[in-house]
């Protein structure tokens, strides 16, 4: 009889801590349901839908262990009934249950499903007997085709998922062609000049005007041959002082061109 109550105690401290970690899961998910809803994804929603899962095949294989008494065959009695108001039951079930009274322990301890609840099962049970082999057949092609419809959804997100993978992988593997440093240094070279040097001299034009071959007739030659004198003499001597031009000019001496020579 001691080891039936030991066996009895450590199975009920187990399912105990396992409903305990149940109840926080689903409290959690429902917690993220009702604020995170703008941020929570579908893997998420899946992450903790799979711990939920885990805490029920726990909380089964601790009921179905071959140790553990059979908690069907166990009947629940209530020791003492209480209209007022009871602390430590209020701490025990977290707020839930204020008093242990009559109108609230056959809701509390009960064993069996409530009778609405009870007969609308009990309906549906009948309806499902009384399906003929038509009806079951066209249920089970409406789901086979629901399973292919989802099956090719679901080959559709992988094969995307699959290629978008994939062309990460590419983008990180490419050899990079450009430079960012370089670029930058190029903007800042046309746009402010940053780095240009002026190596070469600029180009000066020149502007002595030509002069008309009849204007030259009766010039004396001293005036010919002087180069420093006239204004042909003093655009050269200002063409002196200047920077050397890139572009070579050749001014002839007019007693060269001119066609009538004395």
């Amino acid at each position: 009889m001691q080891r039936e109550e030991k066996q009895l105690d450590a199975t009920l401290e187990a399912t105990i801590m396992r409903v305990n970690d149940l109840k926080t899961s689903i409290a959690s998910m429902i917690f993220k349901l009702e604020h995170e809803y703008e941020t929570l994804n579908w893997p998420n929603f899946l992450d903790n839908f799979a711990l939920i899962s885990g805490h029920l095949t726990s909380l089964s294989k601790i009921l179905s262990h071959d140790k553990a008494p059979n908690l069907r065959n166990l009947t629940v009695l209530p020791l003492r009934l209480n209209p007022e108001k009871d602390e430590e039951l209020l701490r025990l079930t977290e707020g839930r249950i204020p008093t242990f009274a009559h109108d609230s322990v056959p809701d509390y301890l009960r064993t069996k499903l409530e009778p609405q609840v009870e007969q609308k099962m009990m309906q549906l049970e009948a309806k499902a007997a009384n399906l003929n082999h038509e009806a079951s057949h066209e249920y089970n092609k409406q789901v086979t085709q629901y399973t292919k419809v989802i099956s090719h959804v679901w080959d559709i997100a992988n094969k995307a998922r699959e290629e978008w993978e994939s062309e990460a992988g590419n983008r990180a593997t490419q050899a990079q062609t450009s430079s960012a440093a370089d670029t930058h240094a190029l903007v800042a070279a046309v746009g402010m000049g940053k780095g240009l040097k002026s190596d070469s001299v600029p180009m000066v034009q020149s502007n002595v005007n030509p002069v008309p071959s009849g204007m030259m007739v009766g010039r004396p030659a001293n005036q010919q041959q002087s180069g420093g004198q006239g204004p042909l003499g003093n655009t050269q001597m200002g063409q002196m002082n200047k920077a050397p031009s890139a572009i070579k000019t050749n001014i002839k001496a007019a007693s060269q061109i001119h066609p009538y020579g004395r």
